[in-house]
């Protein structure tokens, strides 16, 4: 059974680098930051890469911010349909940590502040009745790694 993974987060909380390290190895990587500014139907096109994965059995990581259940419902659908686990990754608001982090990517990879602040007033965290087979909540563990916890509800085995 192929797992869908569904980042969730603030712009610069972790989530590409909790990717990398975490589930590069297994999981295709499938982010709107990766298609080109000029991509239309953005929603379109993340949505046919995932069902193009889960129909070949492959495990897929989604690795946008996901704010709320309008962002992840249809990739939660999708994944059923391909009877996906379905995984919530929640990444808590750190505002001052994600700016910090923002303020230190390339020029051309920043986010305007406007738009963390545009994302933190519609994140919400995942809940049981969202759909997922498993929630976590992955922290920064002030050493350069990550701890990974299961949210109310869930049980071990996180990666």
């Amino acid at each position: 059974m192929p797992e869908l993974a569904v980042l969730i987060g603030l712009q610069a909380s972790g989530k590409t680098t909790f990717y990398r390290r975490r589930l590069a190895a297994s999981h295709v990587h499938v982010s709107k930051d990766a298609f080109p500014r000029s991509a239309r139907r953005r929603q379109a096109r993340q949505l046919r890469l995932v069902d193009e994965a889960l129909a070949a059995g492959r495990d897929v990581a989604v690795d946008n911010t996901n704010p709320s259940p309008e962002e992840w419902r249809p990739l939660v659908e999708l994944g059923r349909r391909h009877g996906a686990r379905i995984t919530a990754y929640w990444f808590p608001p750190d505002v001052p940590s994600s700016l910090t982090r923002n303020a230190a990517r390339p020029p051309g990879e920043r986010v305007p502040e406007v738009g963390l602040y545009a994302t933190l007033k519609r994140l919400r965290r995942p809940r049981p009745g969202d759909g997922f087979d498993a929630l976590w909540s992955v922290e920064h563990d002030g050493e350069g790694g990550f701890t990974v916890t299961a949210l109310p509800g869930e049980g071990p085995g996180a990666p």
